[in-house]
Parts: C-alpha cells; sequence; structure tokens
C-alpha cells in the first residue's frame, strides 16, 4: 500500500520510557481526531495537539510500498552497514498525526528487516498491527479507545473531561503509566499543569512524570 509521510528525520525521543534515546522519527500525515487545519480545531475531538501533521513536508514523501519507506527512514540513520542501521540499538518512531491509520504489518517488517526496533505513538484509537515492540497509546476525551494494552499509556494532563481522568486508564494491561504535562502554549498554564501533574504523580505512585524535553533542549 502507499503511504503519505509529513517528515522523517533523525533525533532524541523527548517523551516517555525512551526520552533521550536516538530514534528516526517517521511522521504520518493525517488523524481521526483533528484535521490539523486552525479553523476546524474548535470542533476536534482533540482540541490541543501542537503538531503539524498536513501533508508532505520537505523531508517527507509519498511512498509507493513498504519498502521504498524503509530505505528512507534507513537513510536518516547515521550508521549503515549491508542494508541495515547498526550502533547502540537502532529505534523508528512511527507517529502522527495518527500512525495507525497506515502503518501496517508490510511496513512493520520492512523496518525490522533494516534493523530497527518498531515503536508507534497513537491515540488508540485504532487497533496495532502485528509486530510492533513498543507501543505508546495516548487517549483522548471522547474518542473510543480500542488499544487497551501496551507498553506505555501516556496521558496529556490534565484534560477536564471525565472520560480522562487518569483513574479511567490506571487498571489497562500498560507496562508504565505516565502523565505529560499539557503545554497550552502559555507560560504561566504550563507550569501550572506541570505542578499539577506533579502532585498527582506523588500522590499516584503507579504513574510516572513524562516531560517534554525536546521542547527544553529545542531539539525537533
Amino acid at each position: 500500500m502507499p503511504y503519505t509521510v509529513k517528515e522523517i528525520f533523525y533525533t532524541l525521543q523527548g517523551e516517555g520510557q525512551n526520552a533521550g534515546r536516538p530514534a528516526v522519527f517517521c511522521r504520518f500525515s493525517g488523524c481521526n481526531l483533528w484535521t490539523g487545519r486552525e479553523r476546524d480545531r474548535h470542533r476536534a475531538v482533540c482540541q490541543f495537539c501542537d503538531t503539524d501533521f498536513i501533508g508532505v513536508g520537505p523531508d517527507g514523501g509519498r511512498f509507493a510500498d513498504a519498502a521504498a519507506l524503509a530505505e528512507t527512514v534507513l537513510s536518516r540513520w547515521p550508521s549503515v552497514h549491508e542494508g541495515r542501521a547498526v550502533g547502540g540499538r537502532p529505534l523508528v518512531v512511527c507517529t502522527g498525526g495518527e500512525p495507525l491509520l497506515q502503518l501496517d504489518a508490510d511496513a512493520i517488517d520492512a523496518l525490522h528487516a533494516r534493523g530497527f526496533e518498531v515503536a508507534v505513538e497513537t491515540n488508540g484509537t485504532q487497533p496495532a498491527p502485528p509486530g510492533l515492540d513498543h507501543i505508546c497509546v495516548s487517549p483522548k476525551a471522547n474518542a473510543p479507545l480500542v488499544l487497551t494494552a501496551g507498553t506505555e499509556l501516556k496521558l496529556v494532563f490534565p484534560q477536564q473531561h471525565p472520560d480522562a481522568q487518569p483513574e479511567r486508564f490506571a487498571s489497562l494491561a500498560f507496562d508504565v503509566f505516565l502523565l505529560q504535562p499539557m503545554d497550552t502554549g502559555d507560560e504561566a498554564a504550563t507550569r501550572a499543569n506541570t505542578a499539577a501533574a506533579l502532585a498527582y504523580c506523588l500522590a499516584h505512585p503507579q504513574w510516572r512524570l513524562s516531560l517534554q524535553t525536546h521542547k527544553l533542549l529545542d531539539i525537533r
């Protein structure tokens, strides 16, 4: 199947359990919870997204098949030997938008064949294809949660809707539970959200605090 990708770039993972780990980010275009256009934000299911996932950027592309996509991902990794990524633990993070609208078993197999562990960051509304090494689900209020098991559950906090409170998710089958303070774009509000998330984690030690370290470091 063809794939439409906004951008593919090499950086450090900024969030969650793999924070600080070198990775290639493969940001798929499109999402089922928001069009990505500001004029539609007020009626979107997810109204606090801070990511541009519309169309194809200068380092993205449209790929006819899984092999073409995987070769481009491989080209971003700094060390390649005999067609495979080498050095450390090569990681590709498939994100979006909503990557599971496009990411399939063929793409996962092609990325594995080129030496990558394959992680996905998803809103959890789509079923996951087989073969993923790391599943991070970030649930959103008013969105049906299909993926109820995985590696990390990362909840943006606070969300005011009663369906997006941490206690709703605490009994699900994830290895790690993370609270990530909502970045509103307003410094004072973001500091308040961080303080609230910190207090919740201290009171409920099942949860860990996840900061967006790429923003603190001013990296992509």
